[in-house]
């Protein structure tokens, strides 16, 4: 499914010539994903999380089949374009929500252990992100992106039947919760350390969308427009999440959550300031591989916290309304990013993607660090009365 992530905004790029069309079927899937996230959580509450993951991956394959199809037949307007790649978003909408309630019905509700789940799911995940980029590139180049998009209509079903196959049998259903869909809306609102995460990793993650709609009118507009260049620095985050993800599973034995995030975060956006000067395209692939070697590290205990700080009861609604949040960032990297992209190239988005990325890290930063002194002084003043 990592190949659409290029295969898709170079296809737009390249058809119609145009950075704004682009952002605009960017932003169309956002939008999706955003406008159906609260309604997802109260079907993930009443259908589990298997279901759900399988729902979402029968529906979106034949979905993502059809743009390459009706390109070639020549039936393929854009505004169908448009409409097709919101229905992708909000298909999709559920799907990670109950890719993360998933793993406490299986392994239960220790932290550790599920923080370790995490970093062996992410490993998996970011090692798709390192083949799935590169592979996009080198096929684009060979067989154009149409081509590629159909491959990647393809992983949709592997995924259907992956986890048809293999979760049936040990999944438990999700927990069903009374109220409406707007509950887990309001526990998030309540609740010190969503709140904060979730500002900061709204700002954070339209700093990514940013990026993600500039490297393609870089690689276009200085690098000669070698879809292999962007399939790299793609993929070089990839790469350095994979190596962190390793190193979070043994570092989750020796130090807490809370402190990992605290202390580790601030390396996901510190490499990113070489956009300031111009960089090459191989300086630019390091950097973005240090800024995943520290995400890598970061993300499992992060994925643990916000999968088990909710109460079962209420964890499937409050998982998805996290996760509708979190997906306003498209539209938000979008309208912010996209016309200066269209206006100015993408430097001046490059330079904004660190500057966003450091606030929001110091953001979570010191929101997991106040959340951690209160936990130690729990005991202290349970001791003292």
């Amino acid at each position: 499914m990592q190949m659409t992530w290029l295969a898709l905004p170079w296809f737009v790029l390249t058809t119609t010539g145009s950075a704004g069309r682009m952002v605009l079927v960017l932003a169309a899937e956002s939008i999706g994903l955003a406008a159906f996230g609260l309604p997802g959580g109260s079907l993930l509450s009443r259908v589990g999380s298997r279901r759900m993951m399988m729902l979402s991956d029968g529906l979106r394959g034949p979905l993502t089949l059809s743009i390459p199809v009706l390109h070639w037949t020549g039936l393929l307007s854009f505004p169908l374009l448009l409409g097709l790649v919101f229905f992708l978003g909000a298909f999709g909408s559920g799907y990670f929500a109950a890719q993360r309630s998933v793993v406490p019905e299986v392994l239960g509700e220790d932290e550790r252990l599920v923080g370790k789940a995490n970093a062996y799911l992410q490993g998996a995940t970011r090692v798709t992100m390192l083949l799935g980029p590169a592979a996009a590139g080198v096929l684009i180049a060979w067989v154009g992106a149409p081509s590629v998009i159909v491959i990647d209509a393809a992983t949709y079903v592997v995924s259907f039947g992956l986890v048809g196959g293999f979760i049936r049998s040990v999944a438990a259903p999700a927990v069903e919760e009374r109220g409406g869909f707007l509950d887990g809306l309001r526990w998030v609102a309540r609740d010190r350390l969503f709140r904060a995460w979730s500002v900061a990793f709204v700002a954070g993650d339209a700093a990514w969308v940013a990026f993600f709609a500039a490297v393609p009118v870089l690689v276009v507009t200085e690098f000669g427009a070698d879809p292999k260049i962007a399939g790299w620095i793609f993929a070089s985050f990839g790469v350095g999440a994979v190596l962190g993800n390793v190193a979070s599973f043994r570092l989750q034995d020796r130090f807490d959550g809370l402190f990992l995030i605290g202390t580790l975060v601030y390396g996901q956006a510190l490499p990113l300031w070489v956009f300031v000067f111009h960089p090459t395209a191989t300086v630019i692939e390091v950097a973005i591989f240090l800024s995943g070697v520290f995400n890598g590290l970061v993300n499992p205990p992060i994925h643990a916290i916000l999968t088990l700080r909710p109460p079962p009861a209420i964890r499937p609604r409050a998982l998805t309304a996290m996760g509708a949040v979190l997906i306003l960032s498209g539209p938000l990297g979008l309208a912010v990013g996209g016309p200066v992209l269209s206006s100015a190239g993408p430097h001046p988005v490059l330079v904004g993607f660190a500057a966003v990325q450091m606030l929001a890290m110091a953001t979570a930063s010191v929101a997991a660090l106040r959340v951690r002194a209160g936990r130690e002084a729990e005991p202290v003043l349970e001791r003292a009365a």
